[in-house]
């Protein structure tokens, strides 16, 4: 068989995703070309100093069991005791894992469906394993935390007072009994679902903090693709449930996954790579230049070419400047559309048309900067006075620009280097415009440490070292001309062999496992001569997608 190439843009999850799906399944050789020295996109892990920081913080969890097997088969699940065995039970099938008595060299057996047998980890791959982690996040709000999601505990109650839950009660009421019937706004979508003092509590400022605009100005799509079935009602029930379960049993250690039908903000654990998501994409990366592709870094793609209704090259810039034309016979971008359509070179007799330009340069992309702090200890703990076991913290206090905190010892141990300091990541929402983006390092640092001394957080005293990163484009916008953005989709389909994946690729608010599973449907698509794209924009939007897509395939 002739082989054919795919030139792949971007070395995030959905690229990464779809090269190793072509090595392992065709004839068809990816390039992924990667603008950036990082691999993983959002999904990478930087370094600083023996730690490690996760950039936005990424369980890996998913009701798609492909996406699940995809990722333990890479990297299986580890014990954490030596000598313990672990029954795992997630999606169809339960795994049974026992780590060795020397605590070197972890095997997993498997059970349920599919014809796979044992599996050793290699000495030198011990660190290739997935931690099975407790997922605690919080709000910290009137200078002390709520559970989040909110739940009906005596706590609760106390912070917030009979009034406010009495009003909370009857807004949701009402809320149910008079909905809003057109849901055009994010304001709409919420208020239906959680009542408007609810949303006024604990949902209005935190999201326009994230965004930058008023919850009526962001369309209602956002929170179909990101809250999906969350609303109170199903915390609720979720919390009873909980509550009136039965105990599990003693003397076996369980990390019970089985988790399809939960909203993902109501998920009880979930699996995490040993050193962070960037040494899951950094393993994949490995595993496609070993199987004949190829991962470049530090190459910008500068021009497609388009010939007729198809893609025939794309023109990348080199690390030492050098601009190469790549012919391929299958393209995939996962590079911001605003982007891409300001290097499609159409030609001159079939320019891109000007209102498609126009929408394209309205389209809106919210920047994102973790500035890491290591601390000796924090000054907020548990009840009993031990460390907070959150992972990450919402933080809806007004008067500060920090939106989130994490806690970087909760993700993996392993991501701190000394394991008695605290690892925190504090995370800003901004535009590359805003001089909170211009601010120096130091100085940016500085305004990070007073803002959550402020608030109680932390003694400014107890800080050693600190870090800042900026990452460009890491949310696209559901406002600005998005509401025209099915008019981009269906004049970029025309390219039969172009194929628009990820977060940025499809300005999709997407989950690593939602980008992900846009770039195998779209080589599956390929390999069985299906150019067909409209299975994949079907993908994180509809609500029960995942569930309706696993019972149709069970």
């Amino acid at each position: 068989m002739n082989e054919q190439t795919a030139v792949i843009i971007g070395a995030g999850p959905a690229g990464l995703t779809a090269a190793l799906e072509f090595c392992r399944r065709s004839h068809i050789r990816p390039i992924v070309l990667e603008s950036s020295q990082r691999i993983g996109g959002i999904s990478c892990t930087i370094q600083y100093k023996g730690n490690r920081i996760d950039i936005g913080g990424h369980r890996f969890f998913s009701k798609s069991d492909r996406v699940m097997d995809w990722w333990t088969e890479l990297m299986p699940i580890a014990a954490e005791g030596a000598g313990e065995e672990f029954a795992i039970k997630y999606q169809n099938q339960e795994r049974s894992v026992r780590r060795s008595a020397s605590g070197q060299r972890p095997g997993f057996a498997f059970a349920g469906s599919g014809d796979s047998g044992g599996v050793a980890v290699a000495e030198e791959d011990q660190d290739l394993v997935m931690l099975v982690r407790p997922r605690k996040s919080r709000i910290y709000f009137l200078r002390s935390f709520f559970d989040y999601p909110l739940s009906l505990s005596g706590a609760t109650l106390r912070q917030l007072g009979p009034v406010r839950m009495i009003r909370i009660g009857l807004s949701y009421v009402r809320a149910r009994l008079f909905p809003r019937r057109e849901e055009k706004t994010l304001e709409d979508f919420l208020v239906n679902r959680f009542g408007r003092e609810l949303y006024l509590t604990f949902f209005k400022s935190y999201t326009e903090k994230v965004w930058g605009v008023p919850c009526e100005q962001i369309s209602a799509a956002w929170g179909a693709q990101r809250i999906k079935g969350l609303s109170l009602r199903t915390a609720l029930v979720h919390f009873f449930k909980k509550a009136f379960s039965r105990s599990k049993p003693q003397g076996q250690t369980r990390a019970d996954l089985a988790q399809k039908g939960t909203e993902t903000s109501l998920i009880e654990q979930f699996l995490y790579p040993r050193l962070g998501p960037g040494q899951l994409w950094e393993h994949v990366a490995g595993l496609v230049r070993e199987m004949g592709g190829e991962v470049r870094l530090g190459w910008r793609v500068v021009k497609l070419h388009v010939d007729g209704d198809r893609i025939a090259a794309v023109e990348a810039e080199s690390p030492g400047g050098e601009v190469v034309t790549l012919p391929g016979d299958f393209f995939f971008s996962t590079m911001p559309i605003r982007e891409l359509m300001g290097i499609l070179d159409t030609p001159p007799q079939k320019p891109i048309p000007a209102s498609i330009r126009a929408i394209a340069d309205g389209l809106v992309y919210r920047d994102f900067i973790t500035v890491g702090l290591l601390v000796d200890r924090l000054l907020v703990t548990e009840p009993d006075g031990g460390p907070l076991k959150d992972t990450w913290i919402y933080i809806q206090e007004p008067d500060v620009l920090v939106g989130r905190l994490q806690i970087f010892n909760n993700w993996s141990p392993y991501l701190v280097s000394d394991p008695s300091k605290t690892w925190i990541g504090l995370e800003y929402f901004c535009y590359d415009t805003d001089p909170l983006w211009a601010m120096a390092d130091e100085d940016l640092a500085r305004f990070a440490i007073e803002e959550v001394a402020r608030i109680g957080i932390l003694d400014a005293g107890h800080v050693r070292d600190s870090c800042v990163f900026r990452v460009p484009k890491t949310y696209p916008a559901y406002f600005g001309t998005y509401d025209r953005f099915d008019e981009i989709v269906r004049y970029m389909d025309r390219f039969e062999n172009l194929f628009l994946v990820g977060r940025n690729g499809m300005h999709k608010y997407n989950n690593q496992d939602h980008s992900m599973l846009t770039a195998m449907t779209s080589v599956d698509n390929i390999l069985a001569g299906n150019l067909d794209k409209r299975e994949l924009w079907k993908i994180n939007t509809e609500q029960q997608y995942h569930e309706a897509k696993d019972k149709k395939t069970a």
